[in-house]
């Protein structure tokens, strides 16, 4: 049996929360392989709601869960959701949590100089959730990161934040925001130490016996492969690789092992914070789609932009990021509306594409083209075959199959896990 990697086709929040649960109730391992805890799953499971940002998802389903090396980790957002979803009947021990060795940290200084830029930027914010995301991977590229395997070395810490620090308090200097001291710092690592140690191994020793014992392995992403650090709508993306072939580098293993490649995308399209958005609606359509899909964020609550589907923008995520098989999720918030419509390709300045160009100011000027289908008057809510779906609606994913080159082979239907259209089994290969 194959492993399976899922990854956004979109912008992010496509439902992945939905989908990774319903793979890993079949997996023997997830692992979140990159980004940090500014992307969130929801997963609805019986009369619980469970909202993650760093946990994988397995385990929610009693799975081994594995925080790999491409991901940037605060430790106490991690301790916070351990204890949350430990109040809610969840048990998270070294047991069934394994975190890399060798994982970035977030310090508090990271969302200090991410809110403090936001800031400066004024009205070209980039939209970020402040929470020191973008600085921790500069840190880990500038190879002055602070990581889990460094708690266990009191002098490697202590030098290590010299650096740290004269890096940060000259920025934060020149911005204007209060500087860092090193002593508090030290102090509050080191009270981490013993309850972040505990967790740490190399997990691509893990994985690679697992490998040749046969076991399935879920690879989790998060945000989506349009916030690409390089791929997606620069600069206004993640600071990260959101796409499958980073499940390989940021987890530790081959790219051979990754599997499967699982795209999730909506039945329309949403987008949080700035950055181009060809097709978003600001209409009674736009602010209806957000009402009935419940489009808000599942980490910073904020409202999403929401428009139609966009056929050009998923193609070409399925072309960048590998993708075999589409997950497309909330078919049913598009139940009522007499007539639906997909963009099948951009005008900007005169020409027609078929892609989004990489150029800030082309993304800007793009004007979607439209292809105008048919829509529905009955409900698609829970259902569990395509024989219960109305033929506009069949219709309606077929199409999108045609235009991004790629079968659908999971369709969602409603926020429970069991009302899934199963056509092809991912872990099948």
């Amino acid at each position: 049996m194959a492993n399976v990697a899922v990854i956004g086709a979109q912008w992010g929040d496509e439902g992945k929360g939905k989908v990774v649960d319903w793979l890993a109730s079949r997996a023997d391992i997830v692992v979140r392989f990159q980004g940090g805890h500014n992307a969130g799953h929801t997963l609805v499971v019986g009369n619980e709601t469970y909202k993650l940002s760093l946990l994988p998802s397995g385990v929610v389903r009693g799975k081994l869960g594995i925080i790999g090396n491409g991901v940037v980790l605060d430790p106490d957002a991690l301790l916070a959701e351990i204890a949350k979803v430990t109040a809610q009947g969840l048990q998270v021990s070294p047991e069934n949590l394994r975190i890399a060795e060798n994982v970035p940290l977030i310090l508090p200084l990271h969302p200090a100089l991410d809110k403090a830029r936001e800031a400066a930027r004024g009205g070209d914010k980039i939209g970020t959730t402040g929470r020191g995301i973008g600085p921790a991977y500069e840190d880990k590229v500038g190879r002055r990161s602070i990581r889990l395997c460094d708690l266990a070395e009191p002098e490697t810490l202590s030098k290590k934040l010299d650096e740290l620090l004269l890096h940060h308090n000259s920025l934060l200097k020149g911005l204007g925001a209060p500087l860092f001291e090193k002593q508090a710092l030290l102090d509050g690592l080191l009270s981490l130490a013993p309850k972040l140690l505990p967790y740490a191994e190399a997990v691509w020793e893990r994985l690679d016996a697992a490998r040749h014992a046969g076991q399935r392995v879920l690879f989790e992403g998060a945000q989506a492969v349009m916030l690409d650090v390089d791929h997606g709508t620069y600069p206004y993306v993640t600071s990260s690789n959101t796409v499958a072939g980073n499940a390989a580098s940021g987890a530790g293993i081959g790219p051979d092992a990754v599997g499967m490649v699982l795209g999730i995308a909506k039945a329309y399209s949403t987008r949080v914070g700035s950055g181009p958005f060809p097709t978003e609606l600001h209409d009674e359509i736009g602010r209806g789609l957000g009402d009935r899909g419940r489009e808000f964020g599942t980490v910073t609550g904020r409202r999403r932009r929401c428009g139609w589907f966009d056929a050009c923008l998923v193609r070409q995520a399925v072309k960048l990021g590998g993708i075999q098989g589409l997950a497309l999720t909330k078919l049913d918030v598009l139940d009522g509306l007499a007539e639906l419509k997909i963009c099948t390709g951009y005008r900007i300045h005169g020409e027609t594409y078929r892609r989004l160009p990489a150029a800030f100011q082309a993304q800007a000027a793009a004007e979607p083209v439209y292809e105008t289908l048919e829509g529905w008057s009955t409900s698609t809510m829970g259902a569990r075959s395509y024989a219960e779906l109305p033929a506009a609606a069949v219709k309606y994913v077929r199409r999108i199959e045609e235009l991004v080159e790629a079968p659908v082979v999971l369709l969602s239907t409603s926020p429970d896990r069991d009302d899934t259209i199963t056509l092809r089994d991912p872990f099948a290969g």
